[in-house]
């Protein structure tokens, strides 16, 4: 089974970009279709973006849209979250999480593996 390990996060200004990375351990990283999930203060853990084992497909919380990109390097077992222009309700802690190659990495429910997570704070 796989172990990530989040990265990247950070306070900046609205409007602002960060990268979040995602380390992943284990030999059988390829295998596994991987997502980003975020929660904030008294909120639920919700999607935020998801891609298929080999990066070929990916999804997208509609809020995030044109604004987010998912991507991965199965050879350095790394998945990436780019967010641009970044707003205030991005703010939460942003979770890493993996799923059977077969799955599509869309809801909590299918996550079998969590990061620890890594905090964004966005400012207005």
């Amino acid at each position: 089974q796989v172990q990530l390990v989040e990265s990247g996060g950070g306070l900046v200004q609205a409007g602002e970009s960060l990268r979040l990375s995602c380390a992943a351990s284990g030999r059988t990283f390829s295998t596994y279709a991987m997502g980003w999930f975020r929660q904030a203060p008294g909120k639920e853990r919700e999607f935020v973006a998801a891609i298929s084992w080999a990066g070929a497909n990916t999804y997208y919380k509609d809020s995030v849209k044109g604004r987010f990109t998912i991507s991965r390097d199965n050879a350095k077992k790394m998945v990436y979250l780019q967010m641009n222009s970044l707003k205030p309700e991005d703010t939460a802690v942003y979770y890493c999480a993996a799923a059977d190659a077969s799955s599509v990495l869309v809801r909590t429910a299918t996550a079998e593996v969590w990061g620890q997570g890594t905090l964004v704070t966005v400012s207005s």
